[in-house]
């Protein structure tokens, strides 16, 4: 049987032995109560209504109250009125993901969004709300995943099955190198969510930044900033869905998502539209469970399955690293990294602070010789960055320090090292290898890395 016939055989074994019916009571901005069928719907199911105009609008459950069903719209509102008609539909969306949808984009529900005709669809439903593997079923973190990014590879290793925040303040640089590391990674599948970005943005970061070769080896999961927040939510765990599907195949996947800031600002509209009191700068309680519900998908599989290795943005409100969702993503992931206004301000790209930024994976998956590589290569930049306003204004007179003078006389290898246009790309191996050069060492390779699962 067909991917089609196999769907339409799941959809019907779904499919309701009645339908039921409401009716629209009370609208309230995006809130819509309604009546009558409160008791065949719980939080999270969906449901359609009927618009005066024709128009068949999808819902979804978000809260209950004084005997109403809270119900919020994916689409305008426009057209919905009092007493229109709201039909129940399946409770739980499911999705049925194949290998054919690489190279593909797809929106919040799964539907084709880059006009190359219908996707084709698999046998097995994937659940879009669901739990991850037990915390004791999961494998342990895997070898080093090589993302062709000097600065990552080296100083921010990130292995198999480790989730990392990239922070970053607005237009520093995160979507670049999002998408040099989707292009240049060796992980089998990309699967990248594009949450509430700018409509403008999309088809310059799939076909420039991107490219082909990227696209071949991934699914694109895109909704744009002008959508509904249930449809900028849904497509964060619409994008974790999927990876779930290519893991489970088995293969190592990269999740790459931008940005869970914007996830979390979809989960505030639809709480305070719900009547949840706000707390910490308007969030509410529930952005904060829901953000490791979604985090805590990435990670090792159970031991038939491949891992999903994340790279998670965070867009930085006003560049205070420490604001209420970058605080709550830190604590959740293996590590962070930072991109720095002033490093981009003075035209190194990427803007990566590798002094404030940290890899938990790191220094368990090196050998000795390339930790104590890495190590004095930040030495070198600690120094010169204690030191940098002194030299900068000639302060500081030779051969007072023998570290400053040392740090003094590597930096420019350094701050090279670091700097790396979109085109290019240095695997493992080479990164210890030119850090190796800088500092006179005998080269080592990374052509073995260990394994930080014993």
């Amino acid at each position: 049987m067909s991917g089609f016939g196999a769907n339409i055989v799941n959809e019907i074994d779904h499919l309701a032995e009645y339908k039921k019916y409401g009716k629209v009571v009370n609208i309230v901005g995006l809130l819509i109560h309604v009546t009558g069928v409160t008791h065949s719907l719980s939080v999270g199911d969906h449901c359609v209504i009927h618009a005066r105009d024709g128009r068949m609008v999808g819902c979804e459950v978000v809260g209950f109250s004084e005997g109403h069903a809270l119900v919020m719209p994916f689409g305008s509102v426009e057209g919905i009125g009092m007493g229109s008609r709201v039909e129940v539909r399946v409770a739980q969306p499911v999705v049925y993901p194949t290998n054919e949808w690489l190279g593909r984009v797809i929106d919040a529900f799964g539907e084709p969004a880059d006009g190359k005709g219908p996707l084709p669809t698999g046998s097995i439903g994937y659940p879009i709300h669901t739990q991850p593997p037990s915390a004791h079923m999961r494998k342990r973190v895997g070898q080093k995943v090589d993302l062709g990014v000097r600065s990552m590879n080296a100083f921010l290793t990130l292995c198999q099955g480790q989730r990392l925040g990239i922070f970053s303040g607005s237009g520093i640089g995160k979507s670049t190198l999002l998408a040099m590391m989707a292009r240049n990674t060796d992980a089998e599948i990309n699967v990248i969510g594009l949450i509430g970005e700018r409509s403008r943005e999309m088809r310059e970061f799939i076909e420039d930044h991107l490219g082909l070769e990227g696209m071949k080896r991934s699914v694109v999961i895109a909704a744009t900033s002008d959508e509904s927040p249930l449809v900028r939510r849904q497509a964060a765990y619409m994008t974790m869905t999927v990876a779930e599907y290519f893991r489970d195949q088995p293969n190592e996947v990269l999740v790459l998502m931008d940005s869970v800031t914007r996830f979390a600002m979809a989960q505030r509209e639809i709480s305070l539209s719900a009547g949840e009191p706000p707390t910490t700068k308007g969030y509410t309680p529930s952005v904060f469970a829901q953000l490791p519900k979604l985090l805590e998908r990435a990670g090792p599989g159970l031991e038939d399955q491949g891992s999903i290795t994340g790279l998670f943005t965070v867009l930085v409100e006003g560049d205070d690293h420490n604001e209420p969702i970058s605080d709550a993503v830190r604590g959740i992931l293996d590590g962070h990294v930072v991109l720095d206004r002033s490093i981009a301000e003075r035209g190194r790209y990427p803007a990566v602070n590798v002094l404030r930024s940290i890899s938990r994976t790191m220094p368990a998956c090196n050998t000795p010789e390339q930790n104590a590589l890495v190590d004095k290569a930040r030495q070198m930049l600690a120094i010169y960055e204690d030191m940098a306003e002194l030299i900068r204004l000639g302060a500081y007179k030779s051969g007072s320090d023998a570290k400053i003078d040392e740090a003094i006389k590597f930096n420019h290898a350094l701050e090279a090292f670091l700097a790396q246009n979109i085109e290019e790309t240095t695997t493992l191996d080479a990164c210890y290898d030119r850090l190796a050069e800088i500092f006179g060492s005998a080269k080592i390779s990374s052509s073995a890395p260990l394994n930080v699962d014993p």
